[in-house]
């Protein structure tokens, strides 16, 4: 993993979304069908300038380029944090409107998610 502060000790993406999970991160930001942007559970739907990117993981598999993926730590602004999943090259689980989404979202990161 590259990138990812002092989480050396944990390599792979479900060990990260379990430490998340344990700190009460537990939704996930996802792009629906229509190409809207929600939380998990919620209706809302957002623009790129009302989210923020406050941590990034990113994973690369030993053996294809195909396992790799990122994880982001994504707050809005009322607060509400959850993850955003992504692989990432050829394998994109997203269509392009989600990469020109994701190029508008403000990065801020933060420590407050690395773990030790």
């Amino acid at each position: 993993m590259e990138g990812t502060g002092n989480i050396d000790k944990m390599t792979t993406l479900s060990q990260v979304m379990t430490r998340l999970t344990q700190r009460g991160i537990h939704r996930e930001f996802r792009m629906n069908e229509a190409r809207e942007m929600k939380l998990e559970n919620s209706e809302k739907t957002y623009q790129p300038n009302e989210l923020t990117i406050i941590k990034t993981y990113r994973f690369e598999g030993p053996s294809s380029p195909d396992d790799n993926a990122v994880l982001y730590v994504v707050k809005d602004l009322d607060g509400n944090l959850g993850m955003m999943i992504d692989s990432y090259g050829a394998g994109s689980n997203y269509p392009k409107e989600f990469d020109d989404f994701l190029r508008e979202v403000p990065i801020l990161e933060s420590d407050e998610f690395d773990f030790d």
